[in-house]
């Protein structure tokens, strides 16, 4: 009976790609400087897995005796953000990049919107920040109580609402009308829900949040494991990510910490397939918000929490820590940055070698369906071979 605990440090990149330059990433580091900015962290286990030895990584400590596989993956498809980024982990590249909307969304976008919800105006329709558009514009949202929309440097069109001014049921219904609408020519990568609460210009947003993406462009590792009757367990938003294609549970969770807990839930429960887990904190708190003491911490957290997941790992029990993007807190930007993703592979049946720096993050679903023993189509090398003992 064999599972497989992959990860996602959401947005913890090893250093800039070769195309950053193309995306205004260049000097992104996002594990390097934030540990510098910190003035170092301490996270033994995640050193002795390796995390030091990637190439590229400055600061950590490198360690001979490590206990873990690692390396680097660079992105094959074209974008920086949370869907591409899962969905390549996941074995699907994109050739073309998602539409991002810097200047907004189109009059006939928000025409059709607002028609649609019946509502007579919305506010904001603009790049902004999650937490500072609602301090702006959350006293003229209760007044009117016109949604506010907001976007970023991903594919994202983003719906802010009071939780006593527009329910949650409404502000979801609100946001499945607008993933109806956005797609063909003016598709983004994911809708998604942003409720609040508070009064008088003190505004905090929830841990309601729901995402609307699309289906993955083609088969994904997920759908390839429950096909073969394998549990595909998602923890925080993967379900959405994938728009519940492939997966056989899921349970949303309100925070790292919570995600960890989940993750320990379903390895009790789960006895063959795929637990995988998403860790938002790292990217929605610090890395947008440009918090590297916040991002540090979060990954000391995780740190503290690695061997109560190696206690309930069997025999055969593989575990994977990898990101899908980068989002350095030390930059002027807000938004994500174009890195290499690191890999650490921990398991009684893992060689503790330097599996290098892959062309793509589909050699992850590779490998894990060739560990499945599932024929596949996905284009990626797996390195299953090389990290068995």
């Amino acid at each position: 009976m064999k599972r497989v605990v992959l990860i996602v440090m959401d947005s913890l990149g090893v250093g800039e790609l070769p195309d950053a330059n193309l995306y205004g990433d260049v000097g992104s580091h996002t594990l390097d400087n934030t540990y510098k900015a910190c003035g170092g962290l301490k996270i033994d286990n995640l050193e002795k897995l390796g995390f030091g030895n990637i190439e590229g990584v400055k600061y950590l400590n490198k360690v001979k005796d490590n206990i873990g596989a690692y390396g680097k993956l660079a992105e094959k498809s074209k974008g920086k953000d949370t869907v591409t980024g899962h969905w390549e982990i996941g074995g699907v590249i994109l050739d073309t990049p998602l539409n991002t909307y810097p200047d907004g969304f189109s009059k006939e976008i928000i025409d059709e919107f607002l028609k649609k919800v019946n509502k007579e105006g919305i506010l904001g329709n603009c790049v902004a920040s999650g937490t500072e558009i609602i301090e702006r514009l959350g006293d003229e949202h209760v007044k009117t109580g016109f949604p506010i929309i907001y976007t970023s440097a991903d594919s994202v069109f983003q719906i802010a609402a009071h939780e006593d001014v527009i329910p949650l049921d409404e502000l979801y219904e609100m946001c499945r009308i607008a993933r109806e609408m956005l797609v063909g020519e003016n598709v983004v990568g994911r809708v998604i829900a942003r409720p609040f609460v508070g009064e008088n210009g003190k505004y905090k947003r929830t841990s309601n949040r729901r995402d609307y993406a699309l289906d993955p462009f083609s088969k994904t590792m997920l759908e390839y494991l429950k096909e073969n009757g394998k549990e595909v367990a998602a923890v925080g938003k993967i379900e959405d990510i994938y728009n519940k294609k492939g997966v056989t549970k899921a349970i949303h969770t309100k925070d790292n910490m919570d995600g960890i807990d989940v993750t320990l839930k379903y390895m009790d429960e789960i006895k063959e397939g795929l637990i995988f887990t998403n860790l938002v904190d790292f990217d929605m708190l610090y890395g947008h918000r440009n918090d590297p003491k916040g991002y540090g911490n979060a990954i000391e957290e995780l740190d503290n929490r690695l061997k109560e997941i190696y206690n309930k790992m069997t025999e055969d029990d593989i575990l994977m820590l990898t990101a899908d993007h980068g989002c350095d807190p030390t930059t002027e930007s807000t938004d994500h940055s174009r890195e290499y993703i690191p890999l650490l592979v921990y398991g009684n049946k893992i060689n503790p070698i330097n599996i290098g720096t892959r062309e793509s993050f589909t050699d992850i679903s590779k490998t894990i369906l060739e560990y499945f023993e599932i024929e596949n189509d996905i284009n990626g090398k797996s390195f299953l071979k090389n990290i068995l003992k």
